[in-house]
């Protein structure tokens, strides 16, 4: 009897946030300061005023605007460009280097190669950004998106190697094994077997790479050149010569495009969860 009171139960109760006094208003009151600032930019990009805070009537001419201007069109094709390439390039270098840390068994320097893989995650982006303006200049490398794209290919890298290596670490082996006794080859058994098995994880690695790549400011600013101005650079080239609800519908179409991207990963991420558990 005594041993049944003091054995720990298997199952833990999880109990609702409504259980805690006042941690349901904490709640309530964290997620209005984090979204209240993004609600009021969406509602004032359908503002009649050209003054940015002075509402007077509703109107989608700021999109038409938007839509319109050959600089933000340009904008918006050289993100889609560097995205592309930089989102191919960091999920193939992920996936070389999620199959070695995986599958490679156990070699010298394998922590540190882990380590100085998910680094940029720890880094802060300043720091990042100001290495590779130093790098280079220092080899006297001045190719306009070219730049931009070696930048964002390092710090996408861990990005899309998190979920490609979570995945291969969830996957059964037992296939690959079974292919390997039907005498398939290395390369068949990982082109049939471990691709298609491996492919959710590289989709949800890309499409987080590529998401970081459109939203990134920061090392964008610090290395792009002359002609190579991404979406966010101009936002805040924007900004800085004067709020107009046309930011505001620029900056809302972005926030859509980002939110489609994470959402189709996140259900791409919950998709690879499920097949793993089961």
């Amino acid at each position: 009897m005594s041993d049944q009171l003091t054995r720990p139960s298997s199952k833990r109760k999880i109990l609702p946030v409504g259980h805690y006094r006042g941690l349901g208003l904490w709640n309530a009151a964290f997620l209005i300061f984090l979204y209240m600032p993004i609600a009021v930019l969406i509602f004032y990009s359908f503002n009649d005023n050209r003054m940015v805070m002075i509402w007077s009537g509703f109107s989608i001419d700021w999109y038409i605007k938007a839509f319109n201007n050959v600089a933000i069109q340009d904008a918006v094709l050289n993100s889609l460009i560097v995205a592309f390439f930089a989102t191919v390039i960091s999920t193939a270098i992920a996936t070389i280097g999620a199959l070695v840390l995986a599958r490679g068994g156990n070699f010298r320097g394998k922590t540190m190669s882990l380590g100085l893989i998910t680094l940029p995650l720890m880094v802060p982006e300043i720091v990042t950004a100001v290495a590779m303006l130093i790098f280079f200049a220092a080899i006297g490398i001045n190719w306009g998106l070219g730049n931009v794209i070696i930048a964002h290919v390092t710090f996408c890298i861990p990005f899309a190697f998190m979920p490609i290596r979570a995945r291969l670490e969830g996957m059964d082996t037992s296939m690959e094994q079974a292919s390997r006794d039907l005498y398939a080859s290395e390369w068949e058994t990982f082109r049939y077997i471990t691709v298609p098995l491996l492919m959710p994880g590289i989709i949800a690695g890309a499409m987080l790479a590529f998401v970081i790549s459109m939203d990134d400011f920061i090392i964008t600013l610090m290395v792009s050149g002359a002609g190579s101005t991404t979406l966010p650079v101009y936002i805040y080239s924007m900004i800085r010569r004067g709020l107009t609800p046309e930011i505001n519908a620029v900056s809302t179409l972005l926030l859509l495009f980002s939110i489609t991207i994470v959402t189709a990963y996140w259900i791409v991420s919950n998709k690879t969860r499920t097949e793993t558990v089961h």
